[in-house]
């Protein structure tokens, strides 16, 4: 993702889940969203998700890009920007094209990133290929050179 920035406008949301609001269910939309309250449950959202540094989340979500501030206790998969704000706590996997971290932001989980389908970034892979060590064109296994380096 370098030289693109994602704008995340969290004015721009078509749903807002209030501070005095619990939420117990799932949660499905196609806009996007900003939660405030608490909820307990998955929330799957096409668009982009704000959760506020009061919120509490109990579930899995899913999300193009999401902005976390308040707490987050489940697993979260984003197809775009995962940004956790310096109040944010997560505790959970997270599997995110792109992660971003405010200092003093926690997060308690393993990442996966997920690869990104840009045609610079797959040539770059090639290029890891290419520079792999030689084979020995017999038995298909490293030089002896390799071998004796690897042993050090």
């Amino acid at each position: 993702m370098i030289g693109r920035k994602t704008k995340l406008n969290p004015e721009s949301v078509d749903t807002l889940i209030g501070t005095d609001t619990i939420l117990e269910g799932n949660i499905e939309t196609q806009g996007s969203i900003r939660i405030d309250g608490k909820v307990k449950g998955d929330i799957k959202v096409a668009g982009d998700l704000f959760i506020g540094d009061k919120a509490v989340i109990n579930g899995n979500i899913y999300a193009n890009n999401a902005v976390l501030s308040g707490t987050l206790e489940g697993n979260i998969r984003t197809t775009g920007v995962l940004k956790l704000n310096s109040t944010a706590r997560l505790y959970g996997d997270i599997e995110v094209r792109s992660f971003v971290t405010d200092e003093g932001a926690i997060f308690s989980g393993k990442c996966s990133m997920l690869e990104s389908n840009d045609s610079d970034k797959s040539s770059g892979k090639d290029s890891l290929k290419k520079s792999a060590p030689p084979k020995d064109s017999k038995k298909g296994e490293n030089t002896s050179e390799d071998k004796k380096a690897n042993q050090k």
